[in-house]
């Protein structure tokens, strides 16, 4: 059962330190300040139902239902496009509108729907934490919810460590050319995402 737990530990963390537009946002709240415990379990909790599906066998449904992917597929490209151009839209604002000191906080609501769409729109999550991961815990027949556990260990530790200790870059992004090029970051990644989706129709 240990061996079980540590592969689903180790997998979980290599599949979700790859940079894509979940964590930039994790990042994002995180040195802003906003939000940043409920984004961070919001995130975990996502994770966490994906990977219980991909190992109860969410495989089964898409079999049963080919057509869901490229409702995904195209839901989610078109939902990072936007999100990477208000990103972009943010980044050529004024410097004082993206001043840390008197920016406008958004509400919690509008924030958690935000990260909702950028997790369960994106295609890659499906793929990742419930085909692969659901895939892999095969290897552990009778332990899967123990490989689980691990895979859902990796996420809670991830996302938290991400976003709160996200804190420890705040003098740096105390200015706002920083902000800036993050926000041009964030843009560039949502929109590369969005192509590799599209392009993969």
């Amino acid at each position: 059962m240990t061996g079980a737990y540590m592969t689903g530990l180790g997998v979980g963390f290599s599949l979700i330190l790859a940079i894509g537009s979940q964590n930039a946002f994790v990042l994002r709240q995180g040195l802003r300040g906003e939000h940043v415990f409920s984004v961070c379990l919001t995130c975990a909790l996502s994770d966490a139902v994906l990977i219980l599906l991909g190992v109860i066998g969410f495989q089964q449904v898409i079999d049963q239902a080919a057509w869901l992917e490229p409702v995904f597929l195209y839901l989610g490209a078109g939902f990072l496009l936007i999100y990477g151009a208000r990103s972009m839209w943010s980044a050529l604002r004024s410097s004082e509108a993206l001043a840390p000191a008197i920016r406008k906080t958004a509400s919690l609501a509008a924030t958690l729907g935000i990260c909702l769409a950028l997790t369960w729109l994106n295609p890659h999550v499906y793929l990742d934490t419930v085909l692969l991961l659901g895939a892999v815990s095969t290897r552990f027949p009778g332990s899967e919810l123990v490989f689980a556990a691990g895979a859902v260990t990796a996420s809670f530790l991830f996302f938290f460590s991400l976003g709160h200790g996200a804190t420890l870059l705040r003098p740096l992004f105390a200015q706002a050319r920083s902000w800036r090029m993050l926000d041009v970051f964030v843009a560039l990644v949502m929109w590369a995402i969005a192509g590799k989706l599209l392009l993969s129709a």
